[in-house]
C-alpha cells in the first residue's frame, strides 16, 4: 500500500520544499482506494468491486475515479465508462469536487491534469450531463484578460474550440451564452499581436455570430456590454454591428428599441465579477476585508509584481475597478473600521497606470454607472468610490481629482452626443443621490478647490452650477438649509466673505506633498474635520470644532445649548455627531460597574444628545425635536449603530443615579425607570419597539457584552410584553454570554428579579432554537430551567427533535423528564417521536421511571397500545388519521411497536423482562398481535412471543409480583402452589424465568 502511495501519478504541480496539503493528500487516498478495488482484476470483476464499494462509499471511489481520469490519460476512457455506469447521483459528485478543485487548484494544475481536464469536460457536454455548464463557467474565469501568456492563450484556444464544435449544447444555456460574449469580448481586446491574429479572427466570428443570433440573450448583460463593444469597435464586424445597434436596432432583435435599452441596464455582478480569476478575486477581498489603512503597502506591492507587472496587464484594471466598484460592498461596521477603504485600493489602481489608453479605460469604468444612474434601479454603492476618491485624493494627490473631475466634464458631451442631456441627467442625479445619502457632507470644497487650476475650475462650476452654491453664500450641499438665511444679516450679504471663510477653514495647513498613504485612517478622517463643520452656522463653528476635538459631553452640551437660531440642519448634526462619536472611546463597562465608572461612561457626545429627550421642561421641546430629528438622520444614514443600546445604558444609568439619590427606603422603591422616552425615541423614528429592542441588543453585543448583561434586567422588566419570548432578542442574549454571565442571569432569575419567558407560544420560540449553536441552546435551555418551565409547555417539540441535529434540545428535554412522574400526554408525545434504532431517548425514559413507577409505566404503555388496536370498527378509527392527523395526533400502531421492541431488548440486555408480565401489558400485546397484519407479526414475533397463550393464571401471578414489588425468584420460594405454577408455564419461558432467578440469587 506504502509503495501504491508513493508512486500515484500527481495532479499538481509542487516544487520540493512544499508539503502536500489535505486536498491532495484527499485525492491520492481516495485514488489508491480505488486501486486497491480494481488491481489485478477483470473487468468484470472490477465492475462488480466498484458497485459494491459505491454502496457504502460513494463520494471515495467516485472522487478516486475523478483523479485517474485526470492524471491517467491512458487510462481516461476505460475509467469514465466505469463511472457513468456506477454513479448513483448523475455525477453530481464528481461535478462538485471538479468545481472546488478548479476554483480553488486550477493554477497548480500539471499539463497533463489541464488537458485532461479539457478532455472529460468535452466528454461530459457530449453526454449531456446536467450541471457541467458550471464547470464551463468556473473554468472561463481563469481565461485572464491582460495575460497572453502561453499556458493562458491555450485555456482561451481551448475553451472556444469547444464552445464552437458544442454549439448546439451550448445554445441551451442562455446565461452560459452571456458568459461566453462577455468573456471573449473582453479577450479580443488583448490579442491585438501578429502573433495572435489567427485566434482573435477566430474570436470575433464566434462572438459575432453568438451576439447576432442571441441577442435577446445577450440583452441582460446591461451597461457594460456596451462599455466592451467600445473597446473593439475599430474591428470591422465590431463597427458593423455598431451600425446595426444604433441605426437598425430591430434587425438584432424585435425587443430591442435602441441603446439606452442596454445602457439603463445594471450589468449583474457574477459576469463582473467573472472577469478576475478566483485568485485575484480572494486577494482584493482580503485588501479590502482584512487589511489595515496605514499598513496596505507591501500588499499592494505584492499585487502589482503578481498581477499588473506586464505592459499587457494595464488592460486589467478595468476589471478589478468595475470589480472592486460593482461587487464589493462592505457593511456599515466595515466602512467605520480603519480597513483600507475602496476608494483607496481603487486611487492606487488609477495612480500606477503606466498606459494611457489603460487610464481613460479606467476612469470610463469607474465612473460607468454614474452615466445614466437611475435611484430607483442603481445601487448607490456603485457611484461612492468614486466621489471618495476625487475627495479624498484632493489633498495629496490633487493631479488624480483634477484628472478625474476634467474626464466627468468631458464626459457629458462626448460619450454620446445624442444622449448628452441623459449622460448629464445620469450624473447629477449621482451627485444628488451622494448629497443625500450623506456620503459627503457638501461639494463646493471639491469642486471649488484651489488646487485645481483656474481653467478647470471654472468648467467644473459651469458642467456643475447646481451644486456649486445653494443661494445663501454657504458651502455647498445641492439642497437649501433650513434656519440658514437668519444668519445672513448679522454678517451682512456679502458671500464671499463666507466663501473666503469658508476656504480658510476647509484648507488645513499640512504639507502639500504630505501622502495619506502612509497614514492610519484615523488621522485622515482627522483631516476632513473641517468641512463637518463648515456645514454648520458660522456662530456654532468654534463649538464644532472644540467638540470635535475633546468628544466629551460638556463639548456637545454647549454646542446643543447655543442651537438657537440660527439653528443647524439635523443633517449637518448628524454629520458632526457621527463624526465625534466614532473618534470617542466605545462605550464599555466592567461586569460590576461602580458609579465612577457608569459616570464616565456617558461622558461622550451622544449621552449629552439624551439630556434633552429627557428634560420636561416647557422651553426644552425646541431642542428635544432636534435632537430627535438628528437621531432619525443618523438612523437613515446609518452612521452610527450605537444610539439604541447607549439610550437603554443612559436611561439605566440614570435610575441608578436616582435610587442612590433617595434615602428614604420606600421612596427607593418608588424610583421608576424612564422607560417612556425610548418608546417615544422608537415612535418618532417610526420602529417597532420589539425590533428596536431586538437589533439594539444585536448591536450592543458587537461593542460590549458587559454593558447587554447589564441591561437584560431592565429591559425585560420594563419592557416585559415586547422583550419575554422575543426569538431575535433571546438569541442576542445567549449568543453573548460566557458561562460567568448565565451564572448571574439565573441567580437573578432565582431572585425574583428576571422573568425572561412566558407560556404563551413558547413552542414557537424552541423550534427555533433548534438551529442554534451548541453553547447557545445550553444557555437558552439553563434559562428554562431556572424560570420553571413546565413539561407540558415542551410537550409539543418532544416528536420534532432529531437525535442527530437537535442533541442539545433532547437532552436539555431528557433532564426535565427526568425529574417528572410519567402521565399520557408525556407518553403518547415520546412514542410520537420518529424511531431510529440509535435512537435511545425513549427507551432510557421510560427504564428510568420504571425504577420507581413501572406500574404506572405499564398502564399508560399499555394502554397506549391498546387504543391503536380497538376493538370496534378498528378501520372506522383509522380513516381520518393519514391525511388530517392533528398535531397532538397519537403515535400509529406500527411506530408504538418499534418503541416497544426497542424497550424489549433492552430488558433483555438487562435481564429483567417484569414490565412486560404484567397484566395489561399481556392483553395489550395480545390485543395488538391478533389485530395485526401477518406481516407486522413476523416483524414483531420475538415482542409478541412475550404474550402468554394461558392468559388467566399468567397474568394475576404477574400482576401479583408487580403488585408487591418483590422479584420472581421471592415468590417463587415462597409457597409449593406457586412452585406448582412455575412447572406449568416453564416449557413456555423457561430460559426467561431461569435468568430472573438467577439474575435473583
Amino acid at each position: 500500500m506504502e509503495q501504491a502511495k508513493s508512486n500515484s501519478p500527481k495532479l499538481f504541480v509542487s516544487t520540493a520544499i512544499e508539503n502536500k496539503d489535505e486536498v491532495e493528500e484527499r485525492y491520492e487516498r481516495a485514488y489508491n482506494y480505488f486501486q486497491s478495488l480494481v488491481a489485478d482484476c477483470t473487468e468484470k470483476e472490477a465492475h462488480d468491486a466498484l458497485n459494491n464499494a459505491v454502496c457504502k462509499n460513494h463520494e471515495e471511489v467516485s472522487v478516486g475515479m475523478l483523479m485517474s481520469i485526470l492524471t491517467e490519460p491512458q487510462n481516461a476512457t476505460k475509467c469514465y465508462r466505469d463511472l457513468t455506469l456506477i454513479t448513483r447521483d448523475g455525477l453530481t459528485c464528481v461535478l462538485n469536487n471538479l468545481s472546488n478543485l478548479i476554483l480553488e487548484r486550477y493554477l497548480k494544475f500539471s499539463d497533463t491534469t489541464r488537458n485532461q481536464l479539457m478532455w472529460l469536460i468535452k466528454e461530459m457536454i457530449r453526454n449531456a450531463v446536467t450541471g457541467i455548464d458550471n464547470v464551463c463557467w468556473n473554468l472561463m474565469r481563469y481565461a485572464s484578460g491582460g495575460d497572453i501568456t502561453p499556458k493562458n492563450i491555450i485555456l482561451v484556444e481551448s475553451l472556444l474550440d469547444m464552445f464552437i464544435e458544442h454549439r448546439g449544447w451550448l445554445d441551451k444555456f442562455p446565461v452560459l451564452i452571456c458568459m461566453v460574449v462577455y468573456t471573449y469580448l473582453r479577450l479580443v481586446e488583448d490579442h491585438n499581436i501578429p502573433q495572435l491574429m489567427n485566434l482573435r479572427q477566430k474570436e470575433v466570428n464566434f462572438v459575432i455570430t453568438l451576439i447576432r443570433e442571441r441577442f435577446t440573450d445577450v440583452l441582460s448583460l446591461g451597461r457594460d456590454l456596451v462599455r466592451l463593444l467600445q473597446n473593439v469597435a475599430r474591428i470591422p464586424e465590431f463597427n458593423q454591428l455598431w451600425q446595426d445597434i444604433l441605426v437598425n436596432p430591430k434587425s438584432l432583435s424585435p425587443t430591442f428599441t435602441n441603446v439606452l435599452q442596454l445602457l439603463q441596464t445594471r450589468t449583474s455582478r457574477r459576469y463582473l465579477q467573472s472577469r478576475l480569476t478566483p485568485d485575484m478575486e480572494r486577494k482584493l477581498v482580503f485588501l479590502t476585508s482584512q487589511v489595515r489603512f496605514g499598513h496596505h503597502k507591501k500588499y499592494q506591492e505584492w499585487f502589482q509584481r503578481q498581477y499588473l507587472a506586464t505592459p499587457e496587464s494595464q488592460s486589467l484594471r478595468s476589471d478589478m475597478i468595475r470589480f472592486i466598484v460593482g461587487v464589493i460592498h462592505p457593511t456599515n461596521e466595515l466602512l467605520c473600521s480603519d480597513i483600507i477603504p475602496r476608494w483607496a485600493v481603487i486611487g492606487w489602481l488609477l495612480t500606477t497606470c503606466t498606459s494611457n489608453v489603460a487610464a481613460s479605460n479606467a476612469k470610463l469604468a469607474l465612473f460607468y454607472d454614474w452615466l445614466f444612474y437611475d435611484p430607483e434601479k442603481d445601487n448607490i454603492m456603485n457611484i461612492e468610490p468614486a466621489i471618495l476618491v476625487m475627495h479624498h485624493s484632493m489633498r495629496s494627490h490633487p493631479a488624480v481629482t483634477a484628472t478625474l473631475l476634467d474626464f466627468l466634464c468631458r464626459i457629458i458631451p462626448n460619450f454620446y452626443p445624442p444622449y448628452a442631456e441623459k449622460v448629464r441627467q445620469g450624473i447629477f442625479n449621482s451627485l444628488q443621490q451622494i448629497i443625500e445619502k450623506r456620503v459627503l457632507p457638501n461639494l463646493h470644497p471639491l469642486f471649488d478647490s484651489q488646487k485645481l487650476d483656474r481653467e478647470l475650475r471654472s468648467t467644473v462650476r459651469e458642467t456643475f452650477k447646481e451644486f456649486c452654491t445653494n443661494g445663501n453664500g454657504e458651502g455647498v450641499s445641492g439642497i437649501r438649509d433650513e434656519g440658514t438665511d437668519d444668519a445672513i444679516p448679522r454678517v451682512g450679504s456679502d458671500e464671499p466673505a463666507f466663501s473666503d471663510d469658508e476656504e480658510e477653514t476647509i484648507t488645513p495647513t499640512i504639507a502639500e506633498d504630505t501622502d495619506d498613504d502612509d497614514l492610519p485612517l484615523s488621522e485622515v478622517r482627522a483631516r476632513e474635520r473641517p468641512e463637518l463643520a463648515a456645514a454648520l452656522p458660522l456662530v456654532l463653528r468654534p463649538l464644532a470644532e472644540t467638540l470635535l476635538d475633546e468628544r466629551t459631553s460638556s463639548s456637545a452640551t454647549a454646542l446643543l445649548d447655543a442651537c438657537g437660531s440660527p439653528s443647524p440642519t439635523p443633517k449637518a448634526l448628524a454629520d458632526l455627531f457621527a463624526a465625534a462619536v466614532q473618534e470617542a472611546t466605545p462605550l464599555r463597562i466592567s461586569n460590576n460597574p461602580a458609579p465612577a465608572e457608569l459616570d464616565n461612561a456617558i461622558n461622550s457626545p451622544l449621552f449629552s444628545m439624551f439630556n434633552y429627550l429627557i428634560d420636561s421642561s416647557s422651553g426644552a421641546e425646541h431642542k428635544r425635536k432636534l435632537v430627535l430629528e438628528t437621531f432619525k438622520e443618523i438612523h437613515s444614514q446609518g452612521s452610527l449603530r450605537c444610539v439604541g443600546f447607549s439610550l437603554l445604558f443612559y436611561l439605566r444609568v440614570c435610575y441608578e443615579r436616582d435610587r442612590r439619590s433617595e434615602r428614604d427606603s420606600a421612596k427607593r422603591r418608588n424610583v421608576k425607570f424612564k422607560a417612556d422616552v425610548y418608546k417615544d425615541y422608537c415612535s418618532y423614528l417610526e420602529l417597532k419597539l420589539a425590533e428596536s429592542l431586538a437589533d439594539d441588543f444585536e448591536r450592543c453585543q458587537e461593542y460590549d457584552t458587559n454593558v447587554l448583561v447589564w441591561l437584560i434586567p431592565d429591559v425585560y422588566r420594563e419592557f416585559k410584553d415586547q422583550a419575554q419570548n422575543h426569538i431575535r432578542l433571546l438569541h442576542a442574549i445567549v449568543s453573548t454570554l460566557d458561562a460567568c454571565q448565565l451564572q448571574r442571569l439565573i441567580c437573578l432569575t432565582l431572585q425574583g428579579n428576571l422573568m425572561m419567558f412566558k407560556s404563551d407560544d413558547i413552542t414557537t420560540m424552541l423550534s427555533t432554537s433548534l438551529g442554534w449553536e451548541t453553547f447557545e441552546q445550553y444557555c437558552l435551555w439553563q434559562l428554562l430551567t431556572a424560570h420553571d418551565i413546565s413539561v407540558e409547555d415542551v410537550l409539543p417539540i418532544i416528536p420534532k427533535l432529531s437525535f442527530k441535529e437537535h442533541s442539545e434540545a433532547l437532552t436539555s428535554v431528557l433532564l426535565m423528564l427526568k425529574q417528572e412522574r410519567p402521565t399520557a400526554d408525556v407518553v403518547r408525545q415520546l412514542f410520537c417521536r420518529t424511531y431510529d434504532e440509535e435512537d435511545t431517548s425513549v427507551v432510557s425514559t421510560l427504564m428510568y421511571w420504571c425504577q420507581d413507577y413501572e406500574d404506572k409505566v405499564g398502564d399508560l404503555v399499555a394502554a397506549l397500545l391498546s387504543t391503536r388496536y380497538p376493538g370496534t370498527s378498528p378501520n372506522k378509527r383509522k380513516r381520518p388519521g393519514k391525511h388530517s392527523m392533528p398535531p397532538n395526533a397519537p403515535p400509529s400502531a406500527e411506530l408504538v411497536l418499534k418503541h416497544l421492541e426497542q424497550m424489549r431488548m433492552c430488558c433483555v440486555e438487562q435481564d429483567d423482562m417484569s414490565i412486560f408480565n404484567m397484566e395489561c401489558m399481556q392483553k395489550a400485546l395480545q390485543q395488538a398481535q391478533s389485530n395485526s397484519s401477518d406481516s407486522l407479526r413476523r416483524q414483531y414475533s420475538e415482542l409478541f412471543s412475550l404474550a402468554w397463550e394461558d392468559e388467566l393464571p399468567i397474568s394475576r401471578r404477574a400482576r401479583k409480583l408487580v403488585s408487591n414489588s418483590m422479584p420472581i425468584n421471592a415468590n417463587l420460594h415462597s409457597s409449593n402452589e406457586d412452585s406448582e405454577e412455575e412447572e406449568i408455564v416453564k416449557p413456555k419461558q423457561a430460559k426467561r424465568r431461569k435468568k430472573a432467578i438467577s439474575d435473583s440469587d
